[in-house]
Formats: C-alpha cells, sequence, structure tokens
C-alpha cells in the first residue's frame, strides 16, 4: 500500500478558482473525513487525486508515482460515486449485475463473494435497472462498487446521500469491519458530519477550495472549546485565543475556541464544554461566510 500525494494543485473553471494550491497526503491504513460545505471543491479535489479530472497546476502521485494515465497507480484506486440514471443516450437502463460486472473487469482486487454479500444485506435486486433505482438503491450500489473493489484507497463521496438511518448505520459498520479486517485506507466525504465523525481517525477540513485543517480527529477536538457565561467573563477569558461564532444572549455570551494545543483552564467565571465535530465545523464556517 502506498501514499496518495497531491502537491500544489490549482484547478480554474474560467475565471473561478475552484482549489488554490491545495497540498494533501493521504497516508496508509486511516480512515479520513473529508468534510466542508457545498461548493468548497470536495468533489473537484477527488476527481483529481483520482485523475478522473485535470488539475491546471500541481502533481499526484501514489507511491511516488503519477496518477494521470498512470494504469497501475490506478489499480489501487477506488473513486465511487453516485451513478448517474441518465446517460447522453437516455435512461441508464444498464441492470444492477451488468454494471458490477463492469465495475469487476476494472478494479483488479475485486471481491466477488463479497460483492454478493452486499447485494445481500441492502437487499438490492440485482436484475433491476439503474434508472429504476430509489436514491437509497443508488447509493447501496455505490457503496457495493467501493468496498468490494478491494482497493488500497477507497474514496466514498457523499455515501450515505439516500440512505435511511438503518443502512447508514450498517454502512459505518461495513466499513469498521472492513478497515479492521484489512488496514485499507478510506476516504469519506459527508456532511452528515455528527453521525460519521466516530469513524474518521483523521479530518480534512476545505473550505472555498483551501485545506483550512487536516489533524488527527481526536488531537482536533481537544482543542476545541465552548465557552459560556456574562460577556465579560467570557471575553477575558477567551483573550487571545482563536475564536469562532460568538452569540450574544442578553448579557451572556458563547463562543467556539480553537486552541494551539489543549488548554488546562480558562479562569473562572465561566462554563467549559468539549465541541463535537460538527459544531466545530458549523462554527468555523458560520464565520467565513460572516467574514466573506
Amino acid at each position: 500500500m502506498g501514499t496518495l500525494s497531491g502537491k500544489n494543485i490549482v484547478k480554474k473553471y474560467g475565471k473561478d478558482t475552484v482549489l488554490k494550491n491545495v497540498n494533501i497526503e493521504i497516508e496508509t491504513g486511516k480512515i479520513y473525513g473529508l468534510i466542508g460545505r457545498n461548493g468548497a471543491g470536495k468533489t473537484t479535489l477527488l476527481s483529481i487525486l483520482t485523475a478522473q479530472n485535470p488539475a491546471n497546476e500541481g502533481t499526484v502521485t501514489f507511491d511516488g508515482q503519477p496518477v494521470w494515465e498512470n494504469e497501475e497507480a490506478l489499480s489501487h484506486i477506488c473513486y465511487s460515486r453516485e451513478i448517474s440514471q441518465v446517460t447522453m443516450f437516455g435512461p441508464n437502463t444498464l441492470k444492477v449485475k451488468d454494471y458490477l460486472a463492469t465495475a469487476r473487469a476494472f478494479y483488479q482486487y475485486w471481491d466477488e463473494e463479497y460483492a454478493k454479500e452486499l447485494i445481500e444485506q441492502f437487499n438490492i435486486n440485482p436484475k433491476k435497472r439503474i434508472n429504476k433505482l430509489s436514491k437509497g438503491m443508488l447509493s447501496a450500489v455505490t457503496i457495493i462498487v467501493a468496498l468490494a473493489s478491494k482497493a488500497d484507497i477507497t474514496i466514498l463521496d457523499e455515501p450515505v446521500a439516500g440512505l435511511d438511518v438503518v443502512a447508514r448505520e450498517q454502512f459505518y459498520k461495513l466499513v469498521i469491519d472492513e478497515y479492521a479486517n484489512t488496514g485499507r485506507t478510506f476516504i469519506i466525504s459527508t456532511h452528515i458530519i455528527e453521525e460519521a465523525a466516530s469513524l474518521f481517525e483523521k479530518v480534512i477540513i476545505i473550505d472555498k477550495g483551501e485545506i483550512k485543517y487536516e489533524d488527527n480527529t481526536e488531537a482536533l477536538l481537544s482543542r476545541a472549546y465552548r465557552v459560556s457565561g456574562e460577556t465579560e467573563a467570557v471575553d477575558k477569558a477567551v483573550e487571545g485565543f482563536k475564536v469562532y461564532h460568538p452569540e450574544s444572549i442578553g448579557r451572556n455570551k458563547v463562543v467556539t475556541v480553537l486552541a494551539d494545543e489543549p488548554v488546562g483552564s480558562f479562569g473562572e467565571g465561566v462554563q467549559v464544554e468539549p465541541v463535537p465535530l460538527q459544531n466545530l465545523f458549523y462554527a468555523m464556517c458560520v464565520d467565513e461566510r460572516r467574514e466573506a
């Protein structure tokens, strides 16, 4: 298993710069969460890392080898994204079993037995046509391809978007089991952060085409605090810290703090609580929007 590395990636569409000098290193044997608001550049970045979209500037390598038009490097990477129910020729009338057969031919480490198990588990009818699948079934098929590919680096873009809560829990368990059994690397891009947060060993936060944070999830959250109390006490307690999303309620104030390292005490007169990943992300992004 090798490292997937993107260096100085720039992507422009006309006058819009969608990715601004992005550097990213995906290490072996970790589960990554890639989080960002819609339009932040998540899908563009993933498509460039997997050679489905050329960058204007920068390089992408797997184990030191460029991924662009490199079949050997790309055989270790699976990028599973939403299947289109419409093609340029009309409705996508391919049957699920034929779609999976195409995937089987494409991924050299494909596990057919595992694919069959997953089809049963997600209760998919393999004879059903792609254009007749519900959104949940479409999501399930993309998950089956990702897991059964057995690729060293497996990327899932919004994999649970169409799934109900039971199927989502099923998916998270499958990823954990597969990771425990094989040590494969997973990158999961999602906006349903609260549920998936415990899955992510490392988190990458992308906003407006730039990577704001890339850190071990526990280490990041160990530096995040929600500080509340009377306005004067809170202002004094958080002086000198990076503060996000201050909210005033009468004489009281609540702020989110992201420190450079864990803080022993913010002093007296304030309440201090840990911040879940979703709340930290929200606080950061609300501020970004307000400043824009």
